[in-house]
């Protein structure tokens, strides 16, 4: 169903993580997500979720993570965002990450964005005309195409 989508905000604690995944994941399966395309779904939003678990209130107040999602024609979307620190410098170390660069492997497109109210959003894409394509007995290549991140310089929480 076209234009449909789905809100909801859950504590930043370990416990929430299954239960964000899950709801995020039946709508990506409502939605019409299958298979391999629906597995990578599941996958970035454990990502996602996890990292601003793990890293948007590290020594502050409990916060929350915002998950929603929508579908349009043959794409759904997923967005993870907090009020949390922000991304800051891994020190030594360089890139993303392994969890963000996951995310962008899986995600036909993937954004990092810092929110000006302070915070993290994650904004990810995914094809479901590839499912289709999959039924019709194409094979499209697994997990769409490998490509370098949009900002390569040094990102973490």
């Amino acid at each position: 169903m076209p234009g449909e989508t789905f809100s909801a905000s859950y504590p930043a604690v370990a416990d929430a993580v299954p239960q964000a995944r899950g709801a995020l994941t039946e709508f990506a399966r409502e939605a019409g997500a299958r298979g391999e395309r629906l597995e990578a779904v599941q996958l970035a939003a454990s990502e996602a979720i996890t990292n601003a678990v793990m890293h948007a209130y590290q020594d502050s107040q409990p916060g929350e993570v915002q998950v929603s999602a929508s579908y349009v024609e043959d794409e759904l979307w997923l967005l993870v965002s907090d009020t949390g620190r922000g991304l800051r410098s891994r020190g030594r170390s360089s890139g993303l990450g392994l969890g963000l660069a996951l995310i962008a492997q899986l995600a036909d497109e993937f954004q990092i964005l810092s929110r000006g109210s302070g915070g993290t959003e994650l904004r990810m894409r995914f094809s479901l005309a590839r499912d289709a394509a999959e039924v019709d007995g194409r094979r499209p290549e697994r997990f769409g195409r490998l490509r370098p991140p949009a900002r390569s310089h040094t990102l973490a929480r």
